[in-house]
């Protein structure tokens, strides 16, 4: 690889690392703080994860308190896992660009593909039960706030990954097909 090439690999190592090491926090911020609130301190609603007021649906119904920060939680973790695969994909040094079309790589990819529409799922699930918070008459923050906004670029980002697993699919019978060949 030139020297361009191992700058630009290098410097997404380190951004892959700093997201991982972000979403981790924030994931963990958020369970911390749904077994803070739901078994220590009530008042941890109001403020329940960076300043984010939750008290309102606390207040409202319990169980719909639990299925918010639930999907809030599953959302993110889910991101976080996305760059731990990312990341792991670097470390194992399993990628050769030399050879893409390879069983790691598609595997790799499709199984980005399955976290982010899962991701879209339960983050337009989060979305539309804020939208129904909000039409009871409760106060809610921000979808984004909540880690819940994008659903529509998580899924759009699933169907293009689900393609371009189809294509190292017939990529890698194709170059199989080409090995045997004398």
């Amino acid at each position: 690889m030139t020297r361009k090439t191992d700058y630009i690999m290098k410097t997404l190592i380190v951004i892959s690392w700093i997201i991982f090491v972000g979403l981790c926090v924030q994931a963990g911020g958020f369970i911390f703080n749904a077994f803070f609130t739901l078994l220590l301190e009530t008042a941890g609603a109001s403020k329940y994860w960076i300043e984010v007021d939750l008290s309102s649906v606390y207040n409202y119904n319990q169980t719909y308190f639990v299925i918010l920060i639930s999907l809030m939680i599953i959302a993110t973790v889910m991101k976080a896992i996305v760059f731990y695969f990312i990341i792991n994909l670097f470390n194992e040094k399993t990628l050769n660009i030399s050879m893409p079309f390879n069983e790691t790589v598609k595997q790799f990819i499709s199984t980005v593909a399955y976290l982010a529409l899962g991701i879209g799922l339960f983050s337009f699930w989060g979305a539309k039960f804020t939208e129904q918070l909000v039409t009871q008459g409760l106060q809610m923050p921000d979808v984004a706030h909540l880690s819940l906004s994008g659903a529509d670029v998580w899924i759009f980002m699933s169907v293009i990954l689900f393609v371009i697993a189809q294509i190292f699919k017939k990529g890698i019978e194709i170059q199989n097909e080409n090995e045997l060949t004398v």
